[in-house]
C-alpha cells in the first residue's frame, strides 16, 4: 500500500503541475523517475484490442486482451491517473481564482517550479555532439516562443475544437518543460475548460440529490469531447515520445530539459507585467513563492526515484510501484 501510495502521490504531482498554466506534468514525471515507465505504458496500448472485446468468450480474444492488459501496466497507469484526476479537480479552481487576486505571486511559484526542475536534470543534458547541441538550441528556442505572450482572438467552443484542443494539450502534457495549460490559454480554452469542468462535477452531484440531467448536458459535451481528443492525443503522441527515448535518449533528453528552460518565458513575463504597486510586502511574498516552489521540486527529488528507474521489460519481474 505504501508504494502505491507513493504512485498515487506522483499523480497528484503531475495533475497539479497540468493544472497549472506554465508547469508541465511531464516534468513531475521525469525527476520522479516515472516518465519512461508512463510513456511506455501508454505506448503499448495495441487499437487491435478492441476488437477483442467483444469476443472475450474465446480463450485466444482473452489472451490478447491480458497480454494488452499487462504490457500496458494497468494497475500502475489506473493509480497513477486517480491521482492525477484527483489533482486537476482541486487546483484548476484554486489557480484560478490566485490568478486573479495576486497573478506575481503564482507564477512566481511556477517559476521557481520550472526552474529548480531544469536545475535537477540539468546532469542529463550533453553537448558533446552536433545533434545534441541542435536539440538543445530547438527545445530552448521552442518552448521560449511557445510560451511567448498571446493576443488571440476569440475561439469557439464547439465539439470538434475541444476535441483538437484536448489533443494537442494531452500530447504537451506529457513532454517536460512544455504545458498543456499553456497551449490552452493559448487556444482559448483554459478558463472554458475548467468552468465546463468544475459545472459538470456540479450537475453530477445535482442529479444524485435529485436534480435533471437536462442541466448537465452542455457540459458534459464540452467534457467528453476534451476527453475523447485527449486519449486519441496521448495515445498516438506516446509512441513517438517512446521511439525517440528508444532510438536517441540522450538526444531526446537533452531537447526535453531545454524546453524546460525555455517555458521560463511565460512566468517570468507574468511577474514583470504583473499589474499595481509593488511595495515591500508584495516583493516579499513573490521572492517567498518563487522559493516555495523551487524547495517543493527538490523534495520532491529528494525522496522519490531518480531518473535511471525504467521498466524495460513488463515480461520481468519489476521493482515495487514507486521504489528504486
Amino acid at each position: 500500500m505504501r508504494a502505491w501510495l507513493s504512485v498515487y502521490l506522483k499523480g497528484v504531482f503531475m495533475g497539479a503541475a497540468d493544472a497549472v498554466p506554465g508547469v508541465s506534468g511531464g516534468t513531475i514525471a521525469l525527476i520522479t523517475g516515472i516518465y519512461e515507465r508512463l510513456v511506455g505504458a501508454i505506448a503499448a496500448f495495441d487499437p487491435a484490442v478492441l476488437a477483442d472485446l467483444p469476443r472475450a468468450y474465446d480463450a485466444r480474444a482473452r489472451a490478447r486482451i491480458a497480454e494488452t492488459v499487462r504490457a500496458m501496466d494497468v494497475a500502475f497507469l489506473a493509480v497513477l491517473g486517480a491521482g492525477v484526476l484527483t489533482a486537476i479537480v482541486g487546483v484548476t479552481g484554486v489557480v484560478a481564482g490566485v490568478e486573479e487576486s495576486s497573478p506575481a505571486v503564482l507564477f512566481a511559484f511556477f517559476f521557481g517550479l520550472i526552474a529548480a526542475s531544469a536545475v535537477v536534470l540539468w546532469g542529463e543534458v550533453r553537448l558533446d555532439t552536433r545533434d545534441e547541441r541542435a536539440a538543445a538550441i530547438a527545445g530552448l528556442v521552442g518552448a521560449f516562443l511557445l510560451a511567448g505572450e498571446s493576443a488571440g482572438a476569440a475561439v469557439p467552443h464547439a465539439p470538434p475544437v475541444l476535441f483538437v484542443a484536448g489533443g494537442i494539450a494531452i500530447s504537451a502534457m506529457i513532454l517536460p518543460g512544455v504545458s498543456g495549460s499553456l497551449l490552452l490559454i493559448l487556444m482559448g480554452q483554459y478558463v472554458y475548460m475548467s468552468n465546463a469542468l468544475h459545472e459538470f462535477i456540479a450537475e453530477l452531484v445535482a442529479i444524485a440529490r435529485g436534480g435533471a440531467l437536462e442541466a448537465a448536458l452542455g457540459p458534459a459535451i464540452a467534457v467528453a469531447s476534451f476527453v475523447a481528443g485527449a486519449a486519441v492525443g496521448i495515445l498516438t503522441f506516446a509512441r513517438v515520445v517512446k521511439w525517440a527515448l528508444a532510438t536517441r535518449r540522450q538526444v531526446t533528453l537533452t531537447f526535453l530539459v531545454a524546453l524546460m528552460v525555455g517555458a521560463l518565458r511565460l512566468p517570468a513575463a507574468r511577474i514583470l507585467t504583473a499589474e499595481g504597486a509593488w511595495p515591500v510586502e508584495r516583493v516579499a511574498a513573490t521572492v517567498l513563492a518563487g522559493l516555495a516552489g523551487a524547495v517543493a521540486v527538490l523534495l520532491i527529488d529528494r525522496y522519490t526515484d531518480d531518473l535511471e528507474y525504467v521498466d524495460e521489460d513488463p515480461a520481468e519481474p519489476t521493482p515495487a510501484p514507486g521504489t528504486d
